[in-house]
């Protein structure tokens, strides 16, 4: 399984994904799960995939083939464009694979989350299906996740707004990822943390986030003692004494 999250807020976007792809009770594998495109001052568009890792791998890698013409991520005027063409990346795997799969019982099963920045636009997110439709993120629905998505939602929903900034945008994520973790075994370190800050068409920040890294660590602490501690607060529930007898 997956644990994949994109916000968007004013300041631009973040992405963080983690990377187990396989885990049973004796295989664990990971793989990078975050893809970047980009031509720095001029635009920069973020991949991530969850779903079946074959698919995935098959869509990048058309899309990459692609890259060379003139019919690329890298040469269309929109981060709509963009999205429209991983659809039609998906579409082509599917006409290409799904009928094989099917005789193993494979589904076809993918989805991206698409994010970046085009010169010229606001950076922008938006979520392709299986079926290579896609929808875009709004005011009122600030991010995107892919896979485990149950465990880290609460606090985005509570946390992201229009005027988060990236900085702490980037901790939600990571709590949030943290409480995924906690919570699944199928999602699993390392992590691949990314920032696209609005106006600057390159990748602000990329960093490979490890079960060591001091940061991290405080994330996963704190967050872990700041919930007992905020549970110890509020009121016991009122239960009446025993009766005698």
């Amino acid at each position: 399984m997956t644990y994949c999250v994109a916000a968007s807020v004013d300041e631009g976007l973040v992405f963080l994904s983690d990377s187990r792809t396989n885990a049973g009770v004796d295989q664990i594998s990971t793989f990078r799960k975050m893809t970047f495109f980009e031509q720095p001052g001029e635009r920069v568009i973020v991949l991530m995939g969850a779903g079946n890792l074959s698919i995935t791998q098959s869509v990048i890698g058309a899309l990459q083939e692609r890259l060379e013409h003139a019919n690329s991520v890298l040469k269309q005027p929109t981060m709509a464009d963009v999205a429209h063409m991983v659809g039609e990346a998906v579409r082509d795997v599917y006409r290409r694979d799904a009928a094989a799969l099917s005789l193993h019982n494979i589904a076809f099963n993918v989805e991206f989350i698409v994010g970046g920045e085009i010169r010229g636009e606001v950076p922008r997110l938006f979520l392709v299906y299986a079926a290579g439709n896609f929808i875009e993120s709004t005011v009122e629905t600030r991010y995107f996740q892919l896979g485990e998505a149950k465990y880290g939602k609460p606090i985005i929903d509570r946390v992201i707004g229009p005027e988060t900034s990236l900085g702490a945008a980037a901790k939600c994520l990571l709590v949030s990822m943290d409480s995924t973790l906690r919570s699944n075994l199928t999602v699993g370190m390392p992590l691949d943390l990314a920032i696209v800050r609005r106006g600057e068409g390159r990748v602000t920040l990329h960093q490979t986030v490890v079960s060591e890294d001091g940061y991290w660590q405080r994330i996963r602490d704190g967050w872990g003692e700041a919930l007992r501690n905020a549970f110890h607060a509020l009121p016991d529930v009122e239960i009446p004494p025993p009766t005698g007898g």
